[in-house]
């Protein structure tokens, strides 16, 4: 099993160089003060940053990150990571990845966190999937 699907992570439709990503807040995923655990945020974003950054003709791997964390997210929150390709060169790319709560209407309206990535993009070899 992987880890995004051991933490219950659903992916949502995007196109290439971008990617979304929805997962609720369960009580397991909490920390010692009740609200969304960093690790369980940055899980999220990172997985939306590995989408979007291998969804080009390339193999994507982490050169550098960084998150910022802007608000407390508590069990029962539904949460999207929303990965966008900020810079696109031939040997590395850059992407924005924006953590969102959804509101009562599903649709993402408070940002909780920011995710920003850049990778080293290895062209692939012909016949690699």
């Amino acid at each position: 099993m992987s880890f995004a699907r051991l933490l219950a992570f659903e992916t949502l439709p995007a196109e290439p160089g971008r990617a979304r990503l929805r997962a609720t807040v369960g009580a397991e995923h909490v920390n010692m003060h009740g609200s969304a655990h960093g690790g369980f945020l940055y899980s999220l974003a990172d997985e939306a940053f590995a989408i979007a950054s291998n969804s080009r003709e390339a193999d994507a791997v982490a050169l550098s990150v960084s998150m910022d964390y802007f608000r407390a997210v508590l069990p029962g929150d539904v949460v999207q990571a929303r990965a966008s390709e900020e810079h696109l060169g031939r040997r590395v790319a850059t992407y924005r990845v924006e953590v969102l709560r959804e509101g009562a209407d599903g649709e993402p309206d408070e940002a909780v966190a920011l995710f920003t990535g850049t990778v080293y993009r290895r062209p692939r070899a012909r016949g690699d999937a």
